[in-house]
C-alpha cells in the first residue's frame, strides 16, 4: 500500500492522485427542495385565489372551491348545533318579537346599501344574499353577544340588549353581524386557514422541530391571521353601520355602545395586536370617523 506523503494511506478516503468522491444530494437539500415547493404552493394558492371585495374595495382571498352555497351549508349546520344545546326564547316572547322587528328592518335596506357600497367602488353588488333563508333567534345567556351565520341564520344573546340598552344600538350590533355574512368572512376565515395549513405543512417538512414550527406559527398569527380579523371587524362594522343607518336607526348610538362594551369588559379584554377584535377604543375613532357617510345614508335612504 502506497503511503501519502501527508500521512493518508491509498485506499482509504480519497486515494492519491484520483478524483475526489462525489457527495450524494443530501438530505438537507430535499428538505429546501420540498420547503420551496410548498412555498410555490402557497403562492399559487394565495394569488390565484385573490379577488376583490365590491363592498370595501380591498383584495380579499376567497378559496375558489368555496362557494356560497357550501357555505349556507356549514352556516345551517352550524346553526342547528346552536340552537340545539342552547334552547332560544319563544318567538311570542317580547325580546324576541322586538329583535325580529329589527332584523327585519336591516334585512330589507341590504339591495339598497349593498348596490350603493359596491357603486362607490365602481363595481356590481354580489347577490348570493338572495339565496339567503333568514331566521332570527334570541337565547337567554349572560353574553353580550350576537351573530350571523352564512345563509342568514342569526342569533342575539340576551346578555347584549343591557349593554346595548336601545333599540338603536341594538340595531348597530345586528347590522355589523349581517355585514361578516354579506362580505362571506366565513369563506374569508376557511381560505385563510387552508393557507396556514400550508405553511404548517412547509415548517414539518423543512425539518423544523416543534418548538420553531409553533414560533413561527405565531409569528404568522401576530402578523397575518389576527390583523386580518381585525380587518374584517372593521369591514363589518361600516356595512353594518350604513345597514343600521339605511333602516332609520341613528346610528350615533354606535358611539355609546361600544363605550358600554369597554366598560362591561372590566378592562379584561387582551391588548389589541394579540385580538381578533379592534379594542374599543379604535373601533369609537373608526366609527366617529364613518359617521358623515352614516349619516348621509340615513338621510338617502330611510323612508318612514
Amino acid at each position: 500500500m502506497r503511503q501519502d506523503p501527508f500521512g493518508r494511506s491509498g485506499g482509504q478516503g480519497e486515494g492519491y492522485g484520483q478524483a475526489p468522491r462525489r457527495r450524494g444530494f443530501g438530505l438537507g437539500n430535499l428538505r429546501w427542495l420540498i420547503l420551496l415547493g410548498f412555498v410555490a404552493y402557497g403562492g399559487c394558492y394565495y394569488f390565484s385565489n385573490r379577488t376583490e371585495d365590491p363592498y370595501t374595495g380591498e383584495t380579499v382571498l376567497i378559496d375558489g372551491s368555496i362557494g356560497p352555497e357550501e357555505e349556507r351549508a356549514m352556516g345551517l349546520q352550524a346553526y342547528q348545533e346552536i340552537l340545539a344545546q342552547e334552547r332560544p326564547l319563544d318567538p311570542a316572547d317580547p325580546s324576541s318579537q322586538q329583535v325580529r322587528a329589527i332584523a327585519q328592518r336591516l334585512i330589507d335596506k341590504v339591495p339598497e346599501v349593498t348596490a350603493e357600497l359596491a357603486a362607490e367602488h365602481g363595481m356590481q353588488a354580489p347577490e348570493h344574499w338572495r339565496q339567503f333563508e333568514w331566521d332570527v333567534n334570541v337565547i337567554p345567556s349572560e353574553q353580550a353577544n350576537a351573530f350571523c351565520l352564512p345563509g342568514g341564520k342569526m342569533a342575539v344573546y340576551t346578555g347584549l340588549m343591557p349593554v346595548a340598552q336601545t333599540q338603536d344600538a341594538l340595531a348597530v350590533v345586528m347590522g355589523h353581524e349581517i355585514a361578516h355574512a354579506l362580505l362571506r368572512h366565513g369563506a374569508q376565515r376557511m381560505s385563510q386557514q387552508k393557507l396556514a395549513q400550508i405553511g404548517q405543512m412547509a415548517g414539518a417538512a423543512s425539518g423544523m422541530d416543534p418548538q420553531q414550527q409553533q414560533m413561527v406559527m405565531a409569528a404568522m398569527g401576530y402578523g397575518y391571521l389576527l390583523p386580518y380579523a381585525r380587518t374584517h371587524e372593521t369591514q363589518a362594522d361600516e356595512v353594518g353601520l350604513m345597514l343600521a343607518a339605511a333602516a332609520c336607526y341613528d346610528p350615533n348610538e354606535a358611539i355609546g355602545l361600544w363605550e358600554r362594551m369597554g366598560a362591561s369588559s372590566g378592562g379584561e379584554a387582551p391588548p389589541e395586536f394579540a385580538s381578533t377584535h379592534p379594542n374599543p377604543g379604535t373601533r369609537i375613532q373608526t366609527l366617529q370617523a364613518l359617521m358623515p357617510k352614516a349619516l348621509e345614508y340615513r338621510q338617502k335612504f330611510c323612508r318612514q
